[in-house]
């Protein structure tokens, strides 16, 4: 049973179509970088997945489970980061995990806690506000709620989108050192992350796939991943 599935999946806004019967599956072990431009439908197909948008036409399942139809169920085995890694503020990164903890119900919430602030490396700021935080750090307490709970499945919108390049290696990383036990997708438009983290490569284009295949068979496309993106999404 696949972890993640879509099933021609469609959603409209008035007149635009951003998702065009959009169907694949993300089996436990695999990282699919779910690539395209701005505008594409990949925060539209993600926010599908994950129950934050109702679909017109089509379904989405998490291990198993529709997220239209069991939706709290659904969302207990995933783990999701938004676009912009929003946050309360005002907490400090230590009571924002806590109060993310306690939303799922953990029984060890505070071990829970400590494990998480380890794993993304977020003790020394463990302490301050939110807001407080530059942006490196503000988008891996996202990914740190994400992970809070050890879900089964991981579906991480632009996860490192603005980071410099050791905070991109440090999610890199983390997510590494979890891809085998769990399904993942990560929604992306740096290309470098193919061959650095992704084990399938999704690339989507005016809400429709384009593309679907191993990391191994779109490398050995070009060695200019620019040209052969533009290809697919031209």
């Amino acid at each position: 049973m696949a972890l993640i599935e879509a099933k021609n999946l469609r959603k409209a806004y008035g007149e635009l179509l951003a998702v065009r019967d959009v169907s694949f599956a993300v089996d436990r072990g695999e990282v699919v970088g779910f690539l395209g431009p701005n505008g594409a439908g990949k925060s539209t197909t993600m926010k599908l997945l994950t129950g934050h948008l109702r679909a017109d036409a089509g379904s989405a399942s998490v291990a198993g489970l529709d997220v239209a139809d069991d939706p709290v169920e659904a969302k207990r085995r995933l783990g999701y980061s938004p676009e912009g890694a929003p946050a309360y503020g005002e907490m400090t990164v230590r009571e924002f995990l806590r109060f993310a903890a306690d939303l799922r119900g953990l029984d060890d919430a505070a071990e829970r806690v400590r494990a998480t602030l380890d794993l993304c490396r977020l003790g020394e700021v463990a302490g301050q506000d939110v807001d407080t935080l530059s942006k490196g750090y503000r988008m891996r307490v996202g990914f740190a709620q994400a992970v809070i709970h050890d879900p089964e499945t991981l579906i991480l919108d632009e996860p490192t989108d603005g980071l410099d390049p050791n905070q991109k290696h440090e999610v890199r990383r983390i997510l590494k050192d979890m891809a085998a036990r769990k399904a993942v997708i990560v929604s992306t438009h740096i290309l470098e992350e193919v061959g650095e983290l992704c084990t399938r490569v999704i690339v989507i284009a005016r809400g429709e796939i384009r593309c679907d295949e191993s990391r191994e068979k779109f490398l050995a496309r070009g060695a200019d991943l620019n040209a052969v993106f533009r290809q697919f999404t031209a």
